[in-house]
């Protein structure tokens, strides 16, 4: 609705719903790269992964019940401190892989680089952090062999979701 006074129009309050919906974890995360094929290369450097799909527009890295979306057509400038923490199943195998690829790695106390488009990535070892894959994910993988460490699993269990 358009006012002749010049007042701004006040929103209509909208009730807010009863119940909410609970955001539970991420399906995907969405990379916007300058190039498909470099991009492949680039990570293919770095990490052992399979192609879920592509298209013209999109290739697609499967993390087995999740993926990683590597889309054409990176506009805005580099991420400083927005990223995304990749879970590994061996962080030092990565940093050597940084190393010997020639890639820094950005200062402070996280194993965090930038790719050749701006987008910061952080990475996290699978065995110390809360995350955790159901097994039957785990051993499609052919990750069954991973485990939690001591302190992983005290904060599992202090929610309740300690492995078994």
């Amino acid at each position: 609705m358009l006012l002749l006074t010049g007042e701004v129009p006040m929103p209509t309050k909208v009730p807010m719903p009863t119940k909410k919906a609970r955001a539970i974890g991420f399906n995907h995360i969405a990379l916007e790269v300058g190039d498909l094929d470099e991009a492949l290369a680039f990570y293919g450097r770095l990490f052992e992964f399979e192609l879920r799909g592509r298209d013209e527009d999109a290739v697609f890295i499967d993390l087995g019940d999740q993926f990683i979306a590597l889309q054409k057509g990176r506009k805005q400038p580099a991420d400083d401190g927005r990223h995304f923490g990749l879970v590994v199943d061996d962080k030092e195998a990565v940093r050597q892989a940084l190393i010997a690829a020639g890639i820094e790695i950005v200062p402070g106390p996280f194993l965090d680089f930038l790719d050749p488009w701006g987008n910061r990535i952080e990475i996290v070892g699978y065995q110390n952090i809360q995350f955790t894959k159901a097994p039957n994910v785990l051993r499609g993988m052919g990750l069954a062999h991973l485990k939690k460490t001591t302190g992983a699993i005290k904060e599992l269990a202090e929610k309740g979701m300690a492995p078994e």
